[in-house]
This record gives C-alpha cells, sequence and structure tokens, in this order.
C-alpha cells in the first residue's frame, strides 16, 4: 500500500491507495472531477511562493469525497471539469467542505450536477431500490420534497416497472417535478453539513471503515 502524506493546518484524512503495477491501474482507477486549480498554491500559505505547490481539488464521482491534490510538471494543463484519476498523483488528501477555497465551493454544484447526469442510471436507480431506514423513515424521504404521499408514489410505481430515467420518473410521478435536482441538492446538503444524521450519497470516514 503506498500512503500519502496530508497537508498541514487542515483539517484532512490520508487517502491510502494501493500500489498497482501499469496494467492493474485500469481496474482500480478512482474517477475524480476537478473542481479547481491553485497553480500557486493557497493564497493564506504563508510560505515563500517557491516552496508552495500547486494544488487542485477534486470531487470523487463515486462516494463524493472531496480530495486535494498535488500538482507537477505533467499536471499543468488540468482545468476545471476534467476527469482525473486519482490513483495518478503523488499526494492525495481528503478534505473537508469547510477547508477548500472559494473557486471550488462555487464550482460543486456545477461539479454535482455533472456527475449525476453522466451517470443518470445509476441516480434513477436510487429511487427504485431505496429502502426503509427505520419503520417510519424511508431513504426517499431524506430527499427535499419528499413527504409520505410522494415517496408512496414512488413505491407504487417501481412496483409496477422500474423506471428508466428521470424523464420517465417524471412523467409516471405526479408531483416530482425535479428528480435530477431532487438528488444534486440532497448531495450539496450531504457535503456541506456534517451533522446530518442520515447519509445517502455522501460517504463519511466512520461509514466506509
Amino acid at each position: 500500500m503506498k500512503r500519502f502524506e496530508a497537508s498541514t493546518g487542515i483539517k484532512c484524512a490520508v487517502l491510502v491507495l494501493p500500489d498497482m503495477t501499469e496494467s492493474e491501474s485500469g481496474g482500480d482507477s478512482m474517477m475524480a472531477a476537478v473542481l479547481d486549480v491553485l497553480p500557486h498554491g493557497r493564497p493564506g500559505d504563508d510560505r515563500p511562493q517557491h516552496q508552495k505547490e500547486p494544488l487542485a481539488y477534486a470531487l470523487d464521482i463515486d462516494e463524493f469525497y472531496i480530495y486535494e491534490l498535488q500538482l507537477d510538471d505533467k499536471d499543468v494543463d488540468i482545468a476545471f471539469g476534467d476527469r482525473v484519476d486519482l490513483t495518478e498523483f503523488g499526494r492525495v488528501t481528503e478534505v473537508e467542505f469547510e477547508d477548500i477555497p472559494s473557486g471550488a465551493r462555487s464550482e460543486l454544484d456545477y461539479a454535482v450536477e455533472e456527475i449525476v447526469e453522466a451517470n443518470e442510471q445509476r441516480f434513477v436507480d436510487f429511487y427504485n431500490d431505496a429502502q426503509p431506514i427505520t419503520l417510519r423513515l424511508h431513504q426517499l424521504n431524506l430527499l427535499p420534497g419528499i413527504g409520505k404521499k410522494l415517496r408512496n408514489t414512488i413505491l407504487d410505481e417501481r412496483k409496477r416497472k422500474p423506471f428508466q430515467s428521470f424523464e420517465d420518473l417524471e412523467e409516471r410521478v405526479s408531483g416530482l417535478h425535479s428528480p435530477k435536482e431532487t438528488l444534486v441538492e440532497r448531495i450539496l446538503e450531504e457535503l456541506q453539513d456534517d451533522d446530518l444524521k442520515y447519509r445517502l450519497f455522501v460517504r463519511r470516514e466512520e461509514q466506509s471503515s
């Protein structure tokens, strides 16, 4: 296993990635969407400029972790919106939402929406597969605007036939006007609020240990 050192002064977790041969890396890639690039390092870093590392911030596509990436010369062309493989960087540090720069924060909505759009079936299947959490609370109820009546309509419709797309959801579930935007809103809430009791999309260290 290869352990990547963490940045100092930031609330973070160190990402541990497996050592991989070139032939293995294709199957074990960890893809992320670039949120922001800081070619001159963090603005609040008081070290001399020659000691500052160029950085990028990226959002994991699978579990929505936010990572700080240390860049080197081969990474000069990285830009917002790019998809990158986290296993190709020398240092990858998980950071909290509160620790990312303003540029990355401002692009987070767009990045999450792009991920949901690009993986439509995966997120449509949430509506198909969502389960009860307790006797009184269902995973669907954690989505903004979905109460008991709308939840029951979704459950009834998916029994008849699984939903095929966001458009299919809108057509078959009266009152569910923006199924994609509803998921995006929930994902953003989970990214920004550390105190949520239940999480559907954004993993936390204690959940994945």
